[in-house]
């Protein structure tokens, strides 16, 4: 049956469609052409800066020795999922947004959609391990190191990863987020050009829980209970100060307090990112699907825009990760032992 709209003239007309030649296609909203340029230029900026600023990162984490650490290579695996959401996410979604329909095809929307699930899930449980390090590095030093070793990291980073892969793999492929209003589904949403992940009310839920707000509370918890144990150390430092041979342990115990500021910064960020687009993800299935797509996609960039910022608050709150960039940057990583440049 065909789509018909009423014009501005008030006369009856088939709108613009995905796919003219199908009457199983979804109807195509068009920008007008200075909006259209300036979204793809956005965009387009937006996935370059997230792909090099990220690209960074994890080049200064391997290249240099000094900084194989627990914690640096948490940061190499978040800086991971982020240089993917913007090397694989973004410009597929770039290509959707604008032209507000869905091009490449039901596999590359079904392969898309589950990279999106994936490294968003991977991202937030890369940060609970991230808060976990920061808690025995904070709060039990002298367990640190021997919970915390680089064989106990690599294996949570693969668990993380393994387990978001099946999540957003399994969701998708496996159609688990359309379970139990699947005629809902198929006779309202599904048409020819759309690409969109649909949560019925129990997925929404229950994947909005699992992916982000255990996750969250989980972290804001911990951090918390950093929070306390900083201010405990703090006076300590103050009380000891005086005494001698203690400027050592000192700045250890201040290196650790801006590591973990650093870091609990990098998890407020990506909060505030992703927060809206939850929050919708959430009530959307119990308000009858109410959100307006285009505030959903909205909300979806602005978390995209979350893998953007972190490699700018490793710069601006590391000033070894500065000395880094500068050193990969004029091209000084490619002398011989670049490898073991001093960087603090």
């Amino acid at each position: 049956m065909d789509k018909e709209i009423i014009g501005q003239n008030g006369i009856l007309e088939k709108p613009l469609l995905c796919f003219n030649s199908l009457n199983s296609s979804c109807v195509k909203l068009t920008y007008p052409l200075e909006v259209r340029v300036i979204l793809y230029i956005l965009f387009s900026v937006s996935s370059f800066l997230t792909v090099v600023g990220n690209l960074l990162v994890i080049i200064t984490v391997i290249h240099f020795k000094q900084l194989h650490t627990p914690t640096n290579y948490l940061i190499l695996s978040l800086a991971v999922a982020d240089l993917l959401v913007g090397g694989l996410v973004m410009p597929p979604s770039m290509l959707r947004s604008v032209e507000t329909c869905w091009y490449l095809g039901v596999l590359l929307c079904k392969i898309h959609s589950s990279l999106d699930v994936t490294i968003c899930t991977a991202s937030i449980l890369n940060l609970c391990i991230i808060s976990l390090d920061r808690y025995y590095a904070v709060c039990h030093p002298l367990l640190y190191h021997s919970k915390m070793t680089t064989n106990t990291t690599l294996f949570m980073i693969f668990a993380c990863w393994s387990i978001s892969a099946v999540v957003g793999f399994g969701m998708i492929f496996l159609e688990l987020n359309i379970i139990g209003n699947e005629a809902f589904y198929f006779n309202n949403l599904d048409c020819t050009g759309a690409c969109m992940v649909f949560q019925t009310k129990v997925g929404g839920v229950v994947f909005s829980m699992f992916c982000f707000y255990i996750p969250a509370l989980i972290m804001l918890s911990v951090y918390v209970k950093i929070l306390h144990a900083a201010q405990r150390q703090a006076h300590a430092i103050q009380r000891a100060a005086a005494q001698t041979k203690t400027t050592e342990k000192t700045n250890v115990v201040r290196s650790e307090r801006k590591a973990t500021k650093t870091l609990a910064i990098i998890m407020g960020v990506f909060l505030t990112f992703w927060v809206p687009f939850f929050l919708c993800n959430s009530i959307d299935p119990f308000t009858g699907y109410s959100v307006p797509p285009l505030l959903f996609d909205l909300f979806l960039w602005v978390g995209y825009f979350n893998s953007t910022c972190n490699p700018l608050v490793y710069a601006l709150f590391y000033s070894w990760f500065r000395h880094a960039f500068r050193v990969i940057l004029s091209g000084r990583i490619f002398r011989r032992n670049s490898s073991h440049t001093k960087l603090f």
